[in-house]
């Protein structure tokens, strides 16, 4: 009865190796398989950017089809392997449709970035190297690239921010260089006893001045409002928008020392005490 039993294990697994050692050469060939698809893939992705490249398509549409090729490849790979590695074409194709649903659900966030990324990508509220503030988190930094769910920014401190797409395609975004051109505007408060015509003078001689401002474009000084303890005054003029900060700091400093030496004083908050000593006779 023993010997029975053990030719009828014997004999099982005699039947039973060959396909095991299939299905582990199956795997290992797979995983071979897998890596040299991952390089092709990483090789093909090379190949069409810089292809891309070469063309007038914008930066920031070449990142998004790009990162959009290499998941659509690495799903065929997978697709591919699956196949060879004996799994049934249905059986394969029910696997990624439940997969899809239950991946679905569980990254409708990471849908919504993609849905945003698309609506970005076409509807170009701002491109690659364009200088944006974003309202909900007070974000702001250079545009670096969008790809299919956030968007790279860096900000004025080398500091790295990605900001998912669904945040910038439903909050309100300043893109503050999509114009060559921007308003500086300059306000200061001023003393009543100001010789206005004097400040004015002085705000115009600054202006006319400085190099960063556009002499060929409008130029207004102006009292801006009667104010309960001072006199609005100040100016607006044109810049080229990569000078703006450059120019408003500038024209800052050059108001306050110039005022100065004028007399003019700019007016401030500030609390006189007076103590009255009552002598008596």
């Amino acid at each position: 009865m023993e010997n029975l039993n053990i030719d009828a294990i014997s004999k099982y697994l005699d039947q039973q190796l060959p396909a095991v050692g299939k299905f582990f050469l199956g795997v290992i060939l797979a995983i071979i398989a897998y890596y040299i698809g991952s390089n092709l893939i990483k090789w093909v992705c090379g190949v069409f950017k810089k292809h891309l490249a070469k063309t007038s398509a914008p930066i920031e549409a070449i990142t998004f089809i790009i990162s959009f090729a290499k998941a659509v490849l690495y799903i065929l790979l997978v697709f591919t392997i699956a196949m060879q590695l004996g799994v049934k074409e249905s059986s394969v194709a029910a696997l990624l449709a439940s997969g899809g649903v239950a991946l679905g659900l569980a990254l409708q966030g990471g849908l919504s970035n993609l849905a945003a990324g698309v609506i970005i990508l076409f509807m170009k509220p701002f491109v690659a190297g364009d200088y944006i503030i974003e309202s909900s988190g007070g974000n702001e930094g250079t545009v670096k690239k969008i790809e299919l769910y956030y968007t790279t920014l860096t900000t004025f401190d080398n500091r790295m921010v990605m900001i998912p797409n669904s945040l910038l395609a439903n909050s309100m975004v300043t893109n503050v260089t999509a114009m060559n051109e921007r308003r500086l505007e300059i306000i200061v408060d001023v003393s009543y006893e100001t010789d206005l015509r004097r400040a004015k003078d002085i705000l115009l001689l600054l202006l006319k001045q400085d190099a960063d401002i556009l002499s060929d474009m409008e130029m207004n000084i102006f009292v801006d409002s009667l104010d309960q303890n001072a006199v609005r005054v100040g100016f607006r003029a044109w810049v080229a928008t990569d000078n703006y900060m450059n120019a408003k700091w500038r024209l800052n400093e050059k108001i306050k020392l110039s005022f100065e030496q004028a007399g003019i004083e700019i007016y401030h908050n500030r609390l006189d005490i007076n103590i009255r000593q009552d002598v008596k006779k």
